[in-house]
């Protein structure tokens, strides 16, 4: 008897390759807006043409869909399995199969601490270049059409720890 099982195959970080956090803040006249860009390197075992299939994997398991306009409210969502947690000099974001931990420049995290959520762009597309500390290249690419219309979208409530 065969048996056809519904489960995903198990995610395969090796698909993925390098995963990168860049968080920069947006200024507007109610103050400052948090952002989180996510992406590849595309430096995975399939290079940079596997990407977009490996990323896209592993935002379904999460339950986010990618492209389009919408942009996920996760603050009203307690059982979204994607995290926000922010310490003294430090953030994480996890979600199924991905602990990805990144040091938060000092308005970012002011910007955080003041809303007390971030905006995630999760991008499918690798990539595209440039040193992913600088500030205009990380604007360029999360603003660009392509990458908007390829990525997943969430507002983050933050998590903290208690003392």
């Amino acid at each position: 008897m065969t048996s056809i099982s519904t489960d995903p195959r198990p995610l395969r970080t090796a698909d993925l390759g390098t995963l990168v956090i860049m968080c920069w803040s947006r200024e507007t006249p109610d103050g400052d807006v948090p952002f989180l860009l996510a992406c590849s390197l595309g430096d995975g075992e399939g290079g940079p043409e596997a990407t977009p299939a490996a990323v896209e994997g592993l935002l379904s398991r999460s339950g986010l869909a990618v492209g389009g306009d919408t942009v996920l409210d996760g603050t009203v969502l307690p059982d979204l399995p994607i995290g926000l947690l922010v310490v003294p000099g430090a953030a994480a974001l996890t979600m199924p199969g991905i602990n990805a931990q990144f040091v938060p420049t000092p308005r970012w995290r002011a910007a955080v601490d003041e809303r007390r959520f971030a905006c995630l762009i999760f991008a499918t597309r690798p990539w595209a270049g440039g040193e992913t500390g600088d500030g205009a290249a990380v604007a360029a690419f999360a603003n660009d059409k392509e990458t908007l219309a390829t990525a997943a979208q969430v507002v983050l409530p933050v998590r903290s720890l208690r003392t």
